[in-house]
């Protein structure tokens, strides 16, 4: 498994120690579960969910561009006001 070297308040660092030794788990372990909960997910999870979702919608590949280019703009004119 690859290391990764973090800095951390020194209070966010002893709440994770805190949390970790009640909970009965590594640090890692949180830190981990806390990206996924924030949509951190390796890129063939990604790939999955975007294939349920085109299956489940019912929509062809011409219709699912049409609605994510729409659904697109309107989000980013939203975003400019």
């Amino acid at each position: 498994m690859p290391r990764l070297t973090i800095s951390l308040a020194d209070r966010t660092h002893r709440a994770l120690k805190e949390a970790a030794a009640r909970q009965n788990r590594s640090r890692a372990s949180i830190i981990e579960e806390s990206l996924e909960l924030r949509g951190i997910r390796p890129y063939d999870t990604a790939k999955e969910i975007v294939a349920k979702a085109r299956a489940q919608s019912g929509l062809n590949t011409t219709d699912a561009m049409a609605l994510a280019v729409e659904e697109t703009r309107r989000f980013r004119e939203e975003q400019s006001r």
